[in-house]
């Protein structure tokens, strides 16, 4: 019986959960944080490769430059 009534209780908490917006500016903030997160995983050999090759490009060039 104690279940029962414990699931009978916490229906409208959750439903009051659910409803209350309070939260949803940092869950926004997190989602978007994620997702970037997410993105630069999948593409980190290719960022980190054209990062590499934009600093030895400009380092040649420094050199060129400097002669």
């Amino acid at each position: 019986m104690s279940v029962r009534r414990f699931a009978r209780n916490m229906k409208p908490r959750f439903r009051a959960f659910w409803r209350n917006e309070d939260g949803i500016g940092t869950l926004e903030v997190l989602l978007i944080i994620a997702v970037i997160v997410v993105i630069f995983l999948i593409f980190k050999s290719f960022i980190m490769e054209y990062v590499g090759k934009l600093i030895t490009d400009s380092g040649s060039k420094m050199d060129e430059a400097l002669k």
